[in-house]
């Protein structure tokens, strides 16, 4: 069984001085981090996604900023990572993720990745998510709020696997 390691959009933005800084990131990016060497250890290939704003008008996201970047640590530790830009809160939607997928030979698929219940949710529930065994490290993920964040991982465990990278 192949699996892979799907970081979701840790971008600037989500980060102190960011257009949308989020609840517990820097404990989150440790922890994402810390999954990514352990993925590597393992020999197990990280993917890394990128959320692009499809229009020029939004603050979040916006090609050619700052924000729009993926955090320099995850570069730091994923040099090599793919990058799959996405323009919608599912991973797979117009993307060449499956593709990716399918070329590297995966079955299992781990997420990790902001926010919680929007891009997460939405990639591990995706319909072309069904073929993989999805699970979702609760201990790599955030969103605006400890409460939203609860909320979502709980909804998603009737789907999914949640639990914290071990």
């Amino acid at each position: 069984m192949t699996t892979a390691l799907l970081v979701i959009d840790v971008q600037n933005d989500y980060f102190p001085n960011g257009e949308l800084p989020l609840w517990n990131v820097d404990a989150t990016l440790d922890a994402i981090v810390a999954a990514i060497g352990r993925a590597r250890s393992r020999g197990e290939p990280v993917i890394l996604v990128q959320h692009v704003a499809a229009s020029a008008d939004s603050s979040l996201f916006r090609a050619g900023t700052h924000g729009v970047e993926i955090h320099p640590r995850i570069h730091e530790v994923a040099s090599d990572a793919p990058v799959i830009v996405k323009r919608y809160a599912d991973s797979f939607h117009q993307t060449g993720l499956t593709d990716l997928l399918s070329d590297l030979g995966v079955n299992r698929l781990r997420i990790a990745g902001m926010m919680t219940q929007n891009c997460v949710v939405f990639t591990a529930l995706s319909p072309a998510a069904d073929r993989y065994q999805v699970s979702v490290l609760s201990d790599c993920t955030t969103t605006t709020d400890g409460a939203i964040h609860g909320f979502a991982l709980h909804a998603l465990t009737t789907r999914v696997d949640v639990q914290p990278d071990a």
